[in-house]
């Protein structure tokens, strides 16, 4: 006669094997002959043989059981990660050979560094082997406002000693930072070849230095940081910037004014949120990428609101569309 079948996931108890348990808990044992109907028991380590009797099983505390089944899981996936190891060793020459020497490189062109004493100080390192230049964007909000304060008063030696290299250094930021009070303070400061322009929207943060090494955020509260060598990499980043440079409105030394003439009543910085809007985002998404502060951006919704005759957020993307305020100039 077999036993009936005992189909369910290895890491379960049946209806069965939970019956059996309290019986072995309610009289310190079972016939070992119950236990055929319910393996799972035995398999999660919760019965177990008696010392003075072969015959019969004792249940054991289900803490202990558990305890018992994570060490062996631990000690498992222990070997295979060792196994994962050997195999990378394996086939790391293999892969090495297939790049055409590549790969022994790739850890020399990028590089993560952590925590925010870490990055700077890798920054300082690569600014003290520069000699050319220093491109940089620099996009700051409300929110990190006082760390960008913090980050001027390192970053301002360092700026100067290149600059006295013979350097030049050019950097870009949102229109909505050209009075910031620390940034027309660092102007006021330093002293040699340095250019600052705006645009209303900027993209990440970004450091390019002599066109050899870049540095880019690595998630989003920039506690990791990406240094880039490869040299298709990072002239790629140079010229993104070059482009996004002859777009932007001078800030220092030419400041000249940002605001262009409104069009049917709405600025060119209420034309950037709508284009924003018409893309579905929220107001703090705004927000961040035209470096304001939420209110501020809420201002300017309501405003472009008002001049358009809207009365709802879903009928100002329709009359936006309508308006033809984002059209190209003619």
């Amino acid at each position: 006669m077999t036993a009936p079948q005992h189909d369910h996931p290895d890491e379960e108890l049946c209806d069965e094997a939970v019956e059996l348990y309290a019986d072995a808990l309610r009289s310190g044992h079972v016939p070992a002959a119950r236990a055929r109907t319910a393996p799972c028991l035995l398999d999660l380590s919760l019965l177990h043989p008696s010392l003075g009797d072969p015959g019969r099983l004792e249940p054991v505390a289900p803490a202990a059981a558990l305890h018992r089944m994570l060490r062996v899981s631990g000690e498992r996936i222990a070997r295979e990660r060792r196994r994962e190891e050997q195999l990378a060793e394996t086939f790391r020459p293999l892969i090495g050979l297939a790049l055409g020497g590549t790969a022994a490189t790739a850890s020399e062109s990028l590089r993560v560094i952590s925590g925010r004493p870490g990055i700077n100080q890798a920054i300082g390192e690569a600014m003290e082997s520069a000699s050319e230049e220093l491109l940089a964007v620099q996009p700051r909000t409300g929110r990190t406002s006082k760390r960008g304060e913090a980050a001027d008063a390192i970053a301002l030696p360092r700026d100067q000693a290149l600059l006295d290299r013979g350097a030049r250094i050019r950097t870009l930021y949102q229109h909505t930072l050209r009075h910031f009070p620390s940034i027309t303070a660092r102007y006021e400061t330093l002293r040699g070849d340095v250019e600052a322009r705006t645009l209303d929207e900027v993209t990440e943060r970004l450091i390019v230095l002599d066109r050899t090494v870049a540095f880019i955020p690595a998630n989003s509260d920039q506690t990791l940081a990406l240094e880039v060598r490869h040299p298709a990499i990072v002239e790629y980043f140079g010229t993104v910037f070059d482009r996004l440079w002859r777009l932007a409105s001078p800030m220092y030394p030419r400041a000249g004014a940002v605001e262009q003439p409104a069009r049917n009543g709405v600025t060119p910085r209420q034309r950037a949120i709508a284009e924003l809007l018409t893309e579905g985002h929220t107001d703090a998404v705004i927000a961040e990428r035209l470096g304001m502060n939420i209110r501020t951006a809420r201002v300017h919704i309501a405003k472009l609101a008002a001049t358009l005759g809207s009365s709802s957020r879903a009928q100002l993307g329709y009359l936006i569309a309508r308006s033809g305020i984002l059209d190209p100039e003619p």
